[in-house]
């Protein structure tokens, strides 16, 4: 119903750090150190992502350099203690990587995000090639939307087409991304609808969704005299 939702590839960061599968450690130590980040894409042919090495997968080399854990823990930590005698990114890599299309929805990346409990997504194609990088703070991009850009948008893309012809014009009001919706409607089923359309409208931080049906129709009786509107039906012994 409302307008398309901003997309992952309209707030990614395209100038991606990655690393070949054959990278060696130390390699990846310094593209780390030198970019300032915490995890790197891996890739193989063509551009390919097949896996995210990352500052934990380094530091089991480190966690295990004074010896291996007992016998038990290390039938435990079997993954853990063969990262730790890893020396390629291949080998150091967490595999399958997630990821997240370049068409696909801020909502389906957070939501990805908060699965896999991760910071930073690599962004693919259809063919899994790499196309950017898309990070919590990029999904935060859209709250730093204009007010009125928001209300026109709610106005243009929801109100006019939910009441075209409302009993009273509704006021559509955006302040610091929070939606105040306000008027007469003729269908007051739809006022939930709206409210959640709204809601799902790119940096709506909050709705306050105040429509209102018609008017009451008067109760017709309330003109009556009191005595009069009391006595009808007529009772029996009052009829002479």
């Amino acid at each position: 119903m409302h307008g398309t939702p901003h997309l992952v590839g309209d707030v990614m960061t395209r100038r991606v750090v990655a690393v070949g599968h054959a990278a060696t450690f130390k390699d990846i130590v310094k593209a780390m150190g030198q970019w300032k980040v915490s995890a790197l894409p891996v890739l193989r042919e063509g551009d390919r992502v097949v896996g995210v090495v990352s500052e934990a997968d380094l530091l089991r080399k480190q966690e295990f350099r004074d010896g291996e854990p007992g016998r038990y823990a290390s039938l435990e930590r079997a993954a853990d203690l063969a990262k730790a005698g890893a020396v390629t990114a291949e080998e150091l890599m967490t595999a399958p990587a997630v990821t997240v299309h370049v068409e696909a929805t801020l909502a389906q990346a957070a939501r990805t995000m908060a699965q896999a409990r991760v910071k930073r997504l690599p962004v693919v194609d259809d063919g899994g090639t790499l196309l950017g990088i898309v990070s919590r703070s990029d999904l935060l991009k859209v709250y730093l939307r204009d007010d009125e850009d928001i209300a026109e948008e709610i106005r243009r893309e929801i109100v006019a087409r939910l009441f075209p012809a409302p009993l009273e014009p509704i006021r559509v009001e955006v302040r610091d991304g929070v939606v105040r919706l306000t008027g007469r409607v003729r269908d007051t089923g739809l006022v939930p609808v709206t409210a959640r359309l709204v809601r799902g409208v790119e940096g709506v931080v909050d709705v306050d969704c105040v429509l209102m049906g018609p008017p009451r129709v008067p109760d017709l009786e309330a003109d009556f005299p009191q005595d009069e509107v009391s006595r009808w039906p007529r009772r029996a012994d009052s009829v002479t």
